[in-house]
């Protein structure tokens, strides 16, 4: 089953490459962050049916990991343009396309190739309690087999030295992949103003909408009219909205650990007020 499966994949990607001049590129992108609740948001705004969403699959990772491929591998995931042409003409609006990678908030490349390769585009990111985001993406890369620490606090203890060099090798070999930096970044990819400041002189404070996780699943509706608004499309009534991708931490937290997590976070925590309009619901 997983070979058929792999071979419709393939035989998909090839016949998307060789009419990837007849298909759409995305106008925005979920660009992260990572275990903050990309995938119930994708999923989301793929019941409007002005938003098309990648033909194979949610991530198609292109602008970190997969550059090397070219912009016609890229465009080759999207949906034909003479259906987007059906769908302007049915709701009176163009369509959107976009995809879900939140690798690209993190990796120092990535900003700077969706720039370049998608002028206009804008970035909808995500972000949540950096302690819990921590836990969760330690316990998910535990599950995938991508950590082999399986003590949360060990994990963090050896996060700097994993971590050492990875953007100056990443900058310094375009095509090169480091394997902690994109699965053991547990404290480093928490520390979101660091990377929403490192993108918005490339896209502009207008063209980036930052939502804060924990309201969203308070209060998706809220969220959802916010997105359509950000994106300029009709209201077309609201969608099931579901929790996807929740995992179960292995143990609690330590009191201690959790305090000095909240205390190493607390200043970047504060830079997040200019793009929550507020502060974030985690340090009320």
């Amino acid at each position: 089953m997983r070979t058929m499966k792999r071979s419709v994949l393939s035989l998909s990607r090839v016949t998307g490459r060789f009419t990837s001049g007849a298909r759409v590129l995305p106008s925005f992108l979920i660009a992260g962050a990572q275990r903050c609740g990309t995938t119930s948001l994708y999923r989301a705004l793929a019941q409007h049916p002005l938003l098309l969403k990648p033909v194979l699959h949610k991530g198609v990772h292109y602008f970190d990991v997969a550059y090397w491929r070219g912009m016609p591998w890229y465009q080759g995931h999207f949906p034909l343009r003479v259906g987007a042409a059906l769908l302007t003409h049915r709701y009176g609006h163009r369509p959107q396309a976009y995809e879900s990678s939140p690798y690209y908030l993190f990796h120092p490349l990535a900003g700077q190739r969706i720039a370049a390769d998608l002028p206009g585009v804008k970035l909808i990111v995500l972000v949540r309690d950096p302690v819990e985001r921590a836990c969760s993406a330690h316990a998910h890369e535990l599950a995938r087999g991508f950590e082999t620490e399986s003590h949360f606090e060990h994990a963090l203890e050896l996060e700097e030295g994993r971590l050492a060099g990875a953007e100056e090798r990443l900058r310094a070999s375009p095509h090169a992949l480091h394997h902690s930096h994109r699965h053991h970044a547990y404290l480093a990819r928490g520390r979101y103003a660091d990377q929403l400041d490192r993108l918005e002189p490339l896209f502009g404070r207008d063209r980036m909408l930052v939502l804060d996780s924990h309201r969203f699943f308070a209060e998706p509706e809220t969220a959802y009219d916010r997105v359509l608004e950000f994106l300029g499309l009709p209201h077309l009534g609201y969608p099931v909205f579901e929790r996807y991708n929740r995992r179960s931490l292995p143990r609690p937290v330590p009191r201690a650990l959790a305090a000095r997590l909240r205390d190493h976070f607390e200043p970047y925590d504060a830079r997040l007020v200019r793009w929550l309009d507020g502060e974030p619901s985690w340090r009320r």
